[in-house]
């Protein structure tokens, strides 16, 4: 079920079409999905505090509501390990268009994969599991279902996968949580259902996992056009 606290911020991302990332994190927060620590800031004096808070070495990300593709801007600067680094980028990011403030994040580490959702016209809300990180669109690498999904479907899901050796360890690689995994994704499939008639889609990419968890590194929710 929806609360006031989910509602609001659909609502106020109606003007702008989407949820931006401090706001999704926080919506993926209260239905139990985990994300990075993390604070939105909105003065230079400010993210410097959250950085020493979070400790450094930290991610910072430009919030606007203009700027739905941080990255393809230089909107997301990873590995910043000092003051005077963050003051810089603070500054930089302070001229984009919209600048709503600086999210300022820990660095998460693991292997990347992908959870992501839409609500298809005919058949509803539909999940996709994959490997993910920048060359998801290369690959292709995914599965998809109808949700909601249980704890079978998800298993099935990630099996189904070309890289699902990886998940295991391959190579030497270390292997991830797969209950993390499928907790997590089972609480995602849980949420869109809720969300379905509010929502038009949602991209967690990456999704970073190591053999204790998964962490939500990156959110987009997109609201249904008008």
């Amino acid at each position: 079920m929806l609360n006031l606290k989910i509602e609001e911020i659909l609502i106020q991302a109606q003007k702008s079409g989407w949820v931006m990332e401090p706001e999704a994190k926080r919506l993926l927060s209260m239905a139990g999905i985990p994300v990075p620590a993390l604070k939105w800031i909105k003065t230079e004096s400010g993210a410097l505090q959250a950085a020493r808070s979070i400790g450094y070495p930290v991610v910072a990300k430009v919030v606007s509501p203009e700027i739905l593709h941080k990255s393809d801007i230089g909107g997301v600067v990873v590995g910043i390990d000092d003051d005077a680094r963050l003051s810089e980028v603070y500054r930089r990011f302070s001229a984009m268009k919209g600048f709503a403030g600086i999210l300022v994040e820990e660095i998460v580490t693991g292997m990347e994969m992908i959870v992501g959702a839409k609500i298809d016209y005919q058949f509803g809300p539909v999940v996709l599991v994959g490997i993910g990180g920048t060359g998801v669109e290369v690959y292709g690498d995914t599965a998809l279902r109808m949700a909601p999904l249980n704890e079978n479907d998800v298993s099935s899901m990630l099996s189904s996968l070309k890289g699902a050796a990886l998940l295991k360890g391959h190579r030497g690689s270390q292997p991830v949580s797969i209950s993390a995994l499928i907790r997590l994704v089972m609480d995602f499939s849980a949420l869109v259902m809720d969300l379905s008639d509010h929502i038009e889609s949602i991209d967690l990419n990456p999704v970073k996992c190591t053999r204790d968890k998964c962490v939500v590194a990156d959110a987009r929710i997109l609201l249904p056009k008008p």
